[in-house]
């Protein structure tokens, strides 16, 4: 058993950690997801994506500490490979990811979250970085994506002092971006893709690379980029679509071409 189920859903996919009792991630599972997000990515018909956990307790609680108990290098490469590969292959994801944080979400299980573009938290969830306690250091991402999130303060006090946080705290500092009730994450994180479904896929791929360049090119290779891709729009017949259907008062129906 990889501990991942995905199903479709109209345009939208939905992978569910499903690894009892915490859904704690596995090599086999992270190399799942890479192999899910891939497939995915090749599906013109999928324009988002949405990752919660099975159960009510936990979104996802990382990797399985025992995995690292014995100190051996050559394990801990190969996690750290595995964890790396799948979530920046999730980051790259050309549609919209998002993250239904169902519980508690600590170590890899709020780094996968981190990985994703849009983060909702049920009122329940606690969130955390808590590696540096047992000797480790968050390595899927956690530290350059919680920085990119939060800022450097709280980056530091999740990472270097371990402080949890709450979901309240989480929507506070920018961690996540909706707080609902218990149980309400999944389809609150269905809501926004129905909303994606609205926009054309192509310009949602072209923005989604903008923003995320930000993190590491500078500002002016950034907006001549922009403007670049802008104009790249005009070569995609949803362009086309796009203005004519807010001109002729309908739905756009787009091809993702």
């Amino acid at each position: 058993m990889s501990g991942l189920r995905c199903e479709i859903i109209d345009h939208c996919a939905i992978i569910t950690i499903d690894n009892p009792p915490a859904n704690t991630w596995t090599a086999t599972s992270l190399q799942q997801l890479a192999e899910y997000v891939d497939t995915l990515e090749q599906d013109g018909s999928i324009y988002s994506l949405i990752i919660t956990g099975a159960g009510t307790k936990f979104f996802s609680a990382g990797a399985e500490l025992s995995l690292f108990a014995d100190g051996n290098k050559g394990t801990a490469t190969a996690m750290a490979n595995a964890f790396g590969m799948a979530f920046e292959r999730l980051s790259a994801f050309s549609g919209v990811s998002i993250a239904a944080i169902n519980g508690y979400a600590m170590g890899g299980g709020l780094e996968v979250a981190l990985a994703c573009d849009i983060r909702v938290v049920e009122q329940h969830a606690q969130l955390a970085l808590p590696e540096a306690s047992v000797g480790l250091l968050p390595c899927a991402g956690g530290t350059q994506n919680l920085t990119a999130l939060v800022g450097e303060g709280w980056a530091k006090r999740m990472i270097l002092l371990g402080e949890r946080v709450s979901a309240q705290q989480a929507v506070h500092i920018g961690l996540a971006e909706s707080l609902v009730e218990s149980g309400a994450a999944f389809h609150s994180a269905q809501v926004m893709a129905q909303m994606v479904e609205r926009q054309s896929p192509a310009s949602v791929r072209a923005c989604k690379q903008l923003i995320q360049a930000g993190r590491t090119m500078p500002r002016s290779q950034a907006l001549p980029l922009e403007r670049e891709l802008f104009v790249a729009l005009f070569d995609t017949a949803d362009q086309r679509e796009g203005v004519s259907a807010f001109l002729e008062k309908r739905p756009a129906n787009w091809l993702n071409s």
